[in-house]
């Protein structure tokens, strides 16, 4: 509907960080099953399909979320739409 392509982009060792800590606190997993998991699955998945997509975005936004000059863009564009949407119908 929106027709716009994002792309969040996040340190590879930001990524990995936040998921040891997720499986490890919430998900009651070892450091060892996460590193396991990671490096046998979630990366090479990352590498062949989540990172190429960074080629097909319209933008890409830096520092996963925290990029608050990229964020507030990407906000002011959908609520444009929006206001068009309303406006057309």
């Amino acid at each position: 509907m929106l027709d716009i392509k994002v792309y969040v982009d996040a340190d590879a060792d930001v990524r990995i960080l936040r998921r040891i800590v997720r499986d490890v606190r919430d998900r009651g997993r070892s450091l060892e099953s996460v590193v396991n998991q990671y490096l046998t699955t979630v990366k090479p998945m990352h590498e062949r399909y989540v990172e190429p997509s960074r080629r097909r975005a319209d933008i890409i936004i830096p520092e996963g979320g925290h990029n608050e000059v990229a964020m507030a863009l990407l906000i002011e564009r959908i609520r444009a739409h929006l206001e068009e949407e309303k406006e057309y119908g």
